[in-house]
């Protein structure tokens, strides 16, 4: 199982409207988004071009990669992030509503089955010694064999998109206990993104997002919503009325999920009024 820890809200959103909302990964509650991977592989090749006295070529990777991160909203993605840990306290408390919330959890095999194209099932690294990764040794060799650097920016391109692709999937190790899992799509990538945006306008702001049609993706699988969820867990400090939650998954045509209703056994203490 993977589990989507979120407000009654957003569930009614998932569950009656069957669908998820990807959010801008530059919004969430990691600072480094993105830019922790961008900085890190920057800071590995500049090293070994350092080392191997091509000091001249190291400062023109060095600008080349601060460039791009001043276009780094133009590179976001946008995802809808899962944990492996079920009912766990840290994530009632960060993203469940301080517990009076609701968590869902999907089948991941069936998600699995739903993806491709431009959206991604991705695993979190938490890290940031980026040395060994293979991005490295491509960015490395090619500006290492190239007469200048001026030659080499056309191919240096494409491995820098190739880079904002792999940045979603990194975060700080501070935030290694949530074992995340998320599901990813990068609207920069124009030649085979078709979905269109969505906009929710709050009394703050406005948040843009790409909305998934679970309905339809599960449609085109032969199942159901129902077959996607295995569970919904009430949260540990909801005052969620089990019956009222069982009518509402009956009039949404999901009494399937009924005898999926579990409460949670986590002692969150309760929000101080």
């Amino acid at each position: 199982m993977l589990y989507h820890y979120t407000t009654f809200a957003a569930f009614d959103g998932i569950i009656r409207c069957a669908e998820l909302r990807l959010n801008n990964i530059l919004n969430m509650n990691d600072a480094s988004e993105m830019r922790l991977f961008m900085n890190g592989i920057c800071k590995a090749v500049t090293e070994r071009l350092n080392q191997n006295g091509k000091n001249d070529k190291s400062r023109s990777v060095e600008a080349f990669f601060q460039k791009e991160l001043e276009e780094e909203f133009h590179y976001s993605a946008y995802a809808a992030c899962f944990s492996k840990y079920r009912d766990d306290a840290a994530q009632w408390e960060r993203y469940g509503y301080l517990g009076q919330g609701v968590c869902i959890a999907f089948r991941k095999n069936m998600i699995q089955k739903m993806v491709g194209g431009v959206i991604s099932l991705q695993k979190v690294y938490y890290q940031t010694d980026m040395r060994e990764h293979r991005l490295v040794d491509d960015f490395y060799e090619l500006i290492r064999n190239a007469e200048s650097f001026s030659e080499c920016v056309p191919s240096l391109q494409n491995l820098m998109n190739e880079a904002w692709l792999q940045s979603a999937a990194f975060k700080h190790p501070s935030f290694a206990s949530e074992k995340e899992v998320r599901l990813v799509v990068s609207p920069f990538i124009s030649k085979c993104f078709t979905m269109e945006p969505k906009y929710h306008v709050s009394a703050e702001r406005i948040k843009k997002y790409y909305p998934l049609d679970l309905r339809k993706m599960c449609g085109e699988l032969g199942l159901s919503l129902s077959d996607l969820v295995g569970e919904i867990i009430i949260g540990p400090t909801s005052s969620q009325s089990l019956p009222i939650l069982q009518d509402y998954l009956d009039d949404c045509g999901l009494s399937v999920l009924k005898d999926k209703i579990s409460v949670s056994e986590c002692p969150l203490r309760k929000p101080r009024s």
